[in-house]
């Protein structure tokens, strides 16, 4: 039986290091870890990975529930997905494992409630950013990615996949940019940004 450590941090500015000291304290090997928003599955690669590869008996390993997944469904279909193969999930921070009965309600459980803090979370950020910007001190969020980098990087023909893994951002993000910036030029009177 192998315990398959994953570990997550929704952007490049994070570190997951804390984690995977955490599951290799535990006994994981191998540990997959990766810069992603965990809102969606896409672009997931290394959860993609793990779950294409584990096999009967293993468990996938990771520190808390919201580090596998933000929304209850999401949770559900992963653990759908280990059980289909005959693996399990267990979380260390609580420990918990959908190796009974018990453990799938609790993992249900706590995956509704991470969904519920995050709307939460969403709704307090959304009345903060309208009260600024009614006192006129919204700025907007500060660009977290290079987009010059990333133009740079396309132009001297480096894949999405490439330009991912050498910036420490995700494949959605360049498919995201570079998509913007084929908008800005095929839209007519519409100025590109400086960069």
């Amino acid at each position: 039986m192998a315990r398959i450590g994953y570990a997550r941090v929704s952007s490049a500015g994070q570190d997951y290091q804390s984690q995977i000291d955490r599951l290799a304290r535990d006994g994981c090997a191998p540990i997959r870890a990766e810069k992603v928003t965990g809102s969606v599955r896409e672009g997931r690669g290394e959860l993609g990975a793990i779950l294409d590869f584990i096999r009967e008996g293993d468990e996938l390993v990771v520190v808390r529930l919201d580090r596998l997944a933000r929304s209850t469904r999401d949770t559900l279909n992963i653990v759908a997905e280990l059980e289909a193969k005959g693996a399990s999930l267990r979380v260390l921070e609580p420990e918990i494992s959908t190796g009974g009965d018990l453990g799938r309600i609790v993992i249900t459980t706590l995956g509704m409630v991470a969904e519920l803090e995050r709307s939460f979370l969403l709704e307090r950020q959304r009345a903060g950013i309208e009260a600024a910007k009614a006192r006129g001190a919204y700025k907007g969020r500060q660009q977290s990615v290079d987009l010059a980098a990333i133009r740079e990087l396309s132009a001297q023909g480096a894949g999405p996949t490439e330009v991912a893994r050498l910036l420490g951002i995700s494949r959605m993000t360049v498919y995201r940019a570079t998509r913007a910036q084929g908008t800005q030029k095929s839209s007519p009177g519409v100025p590109t940004a400086p960069g």
